[in-house]
This record gives structure tokens, C-alpha cells and sequence, in this order.
């Protein structure tokens, strides 16, 4: 997808991007299912809902820089701004903070 066809989720609140991700998150589980894999096996492996909703902050942070993913310290510079926007969501953003640069998933 383009730039120009993304639509930043920065001034929705919190309440509508945790439905959005919410969705996301439901699509996923749905298609997973009705590709036969047991839920048992996949369900710690797909992300809250507030991680969603971080990943997806994350994603029109780096839209707005041109597609460039940032640097370690740009990276902990976007994550703690979400933090700051949105305090419900600090928790998660602490636990995702970079490990060597690369946004952890938790496990």
C-alpha cells in the first residue's frame, strides 16, 4: 500500500483503534482456523489487541517518514511517544521495546 493511500490512525482514540485491531485480530484467528491449524498451537502466537494497536501506530510513524524503518533509537523515540499519547497503552509498549533494534513480540 502506498502512502498516499494510508489513512494515519495517530487522531483516532483509543477506543477505535483497539475495535480496529480487534477486527485485525479476529480476521486472523478466523483465517488461521479455517486453515486447519488448532488453536491450541497458535493462540500465544497472535498479538493483543493493544499490541496490534501499537503495531499499527508503529506502522503510520514510519509511513510519515517515507517508508523508513527507523533506528534503534528512533524506534524507542516513536514507542515512548505512543506511550505518551495513549498511557493505556505503556504497559504494552514497555514490553515491546526494542531488544538489538527489532520490536520484540511477546511470548
Amino acid at each position: 500500500m502506498s502512502s498516499s493511500h494510508h489513512i494515519p490512525r495517530g487522531r483516532a482514540s483509543l477506543e477505535v483503534l483497539r475495535a480496529e485491531a480487534a477486527e485485525e485480530r479476529d480476521t486472523v484467528i478466523h483465517e488461521r482456523l479455517l486453515a486447519g491449524e488448532d488453536p491450541w498451537s497458535f493462540m500465544e502466537e497472535v498479538p493483543t489487541v493493544d499490541e496490534l494497536v501499537v503495531y499499527l501506530l508503529r506502522a503510520d510513524a514510519i509511513n510519515a517518514n517515507d517508508g523508513v524503518l527507523p533506528s534503534a533509537s528512533r524506534e524507542y523515540r516513536v514507542l515512548r511517544q505512543i506511550a505518551l499519547e495513549h498511557p493505556a497503552l505503556t504497559q504494552t509498549v514497555w514490553r515491546m521495546l526494542p531488544r538489538n533494534g527489532v520490536v520484540a513480540r511477546q511470548s
